[in-house]
């Protein structure tokens, strides 16, 4: 880990160059939430392709470019797209969006992700509030030789999702009268979606919703001490005993239709900052 403070330096002289604010929020924006980042009075942007480090591939139904500019009056960094361990980028590849937002000074993360419904309350454009995760990639950013200046080298994990960010989204839902599900994120290396016995595994391991991402993220910002909100929109349900099939294109107009309840939510916690 030593040699990520040279990698994140140019990306950061870039931005500050560019953009000379302390952002205090960092986001991270998943499949088919892209949109959100319209709620952002841009201020400075550029595509990961032109940003040293960044790689420009991206999944399906995510942008791949950084948004920096004011939101409910709050710099905020907002990163449309992310890296995934399965197009085989590595797991500090994957957390690299996080190290960008705390050497530029950002204290807050909230990450975003489409994900599958173990719990069979949930329904499709669902938000359920991650309140815990469990790490089925069996990769970890923080393997290597630690860094001090980033974090320590065993950092706590007992809450790795703060609860006072989650108490004030919990009680957005209300006044929007809308569902706010709050349950485990359980994270699978993919590209393919889960089998039934692999949906069966993770509900009874306590999982209630799965997907690909956000876990070496949430690892990077707890490391560097950050305040982190999760929050996973359900773009398909994983009953293995009514299974039907799931595409890409399904995820992401799932994931599009449930922006109306993000919006609110985002709002109100990067307001309360």
């Amino acid at each position: 880990m030593p040699e990520l403070a040279s990698q994140i330096e140019s990306p950061a002289r870039v931005i500050s160059q560019n953009w000379p604010v302390t952002p205090q929020v960092g986001l991270i924006l998943g499949t088919g939430l892209g949109r959100l980042a319209e709620e952002i009075s841009i201020e400075y942007t550029i595509n990961y392709a032109n940003l040293p480090q960044f790689s420009e591939e991206m999944a399906e139904g995510q942008r791949g470019r950084l948004v920096c500019g004011q939101f409910e009056g709050v710099p905020i960094m907002a990163f449309q797209g992310r890296f995934h361990l399965y197009q085989g980028s590595s797991p500090q590849q994957a957390a690299l969006p996080v190290r960008l937002m705390q050497q530029l000074g950002a204290k807050t993360l909230i990450v975003s992700n489409a994900a599958g419904g173990l719990n069979p309350a949930y329904a499709v454009g669902d938000v359920m509030l991650i309140e815990d995760q469990i790490n089925f990639m069996f990769a970890n950013p923080l393997v290597g030789i630690n860094d001090d200046k980033l974090g320590p080298r065993f950092p706590d994990m007992s809450q790795p999702y703060d609860s006072g960010l989650a108490g004030i989204a919990v009680s957005i839902a209300r006044q929007h009268s809308f569902a706010l599900h709050q349950g485990v994120y359980a994270s699978m290396l993919g590209p393919t979606y889960e089998t039934r016995a692999e949906y069966r595994m993770l509900r009874r391991l306590g999982a209630d919703a799965v997907g690909m991402s956000t876990v070496p993220e949430v690892l990077a910002a707890r490391h560097a001490g950050m305040r982190v909100l999760g929050l996973s929109t359900i773009t398909n349900i994983g009953l293995p005993d009514a299974l039907s099939e799931t595409t890409g294109h399904d995820v992401v107009a799932a994931a599009e239709s449930a922006v109306e309840k993000l919006k609110p939510l985002m709002s109100g916690v990067v307001r309360s900052l």
